[in-house]
């Protein structure tokens, strides 16, 4: 089965140190430039069906706005209470200035 890469955003408006929402492929995505890379999940919480770009991310961490739950973006992994349930999280390339995301 191959892959099927969905373009997100340019590259340039994904911020640096912070996280977006963008559209792609039917679904929201939550979008996080950290230390020059960019990083893709799920952008609801697995907890409390919070919108993860309205959360605060700090260096690799994504905390969710409603009950300060931590991700990692980098892999997903529910990092604390009241996490039980890991994010989704999504491969990303960067083609000629644009943010690819396979879903």
């Amino acid at each position: 089965m191959s892959t099927e890469w969905i373009k997100a955003i340019a590259r340039d408006e994904v911020p640096e140190e912070d996280v977006i929402a963008v559209q792609a492929g039917g679904r929201e995505i939550a979008l996080y430039g950290v230390d020059g890379e960019v990083y893709a999940t799920a952008n609801l919480c697995t907890h409390g069906n919070a919108r993860l770009c309205d959360g605060f991310l700090e260096g690799h961490e994504i905390e969710c706005p409603l009950h300060q739950g931590r991700f990692d973006v980098r892999d997903g992994r529910a990092l604390c209470s009241p996490l039980r349930e890991n994010l989704a999280t999504y491969p990303v390339r960067i083609e000629d200035g644009m943010v690819f995301v396979a879903l």
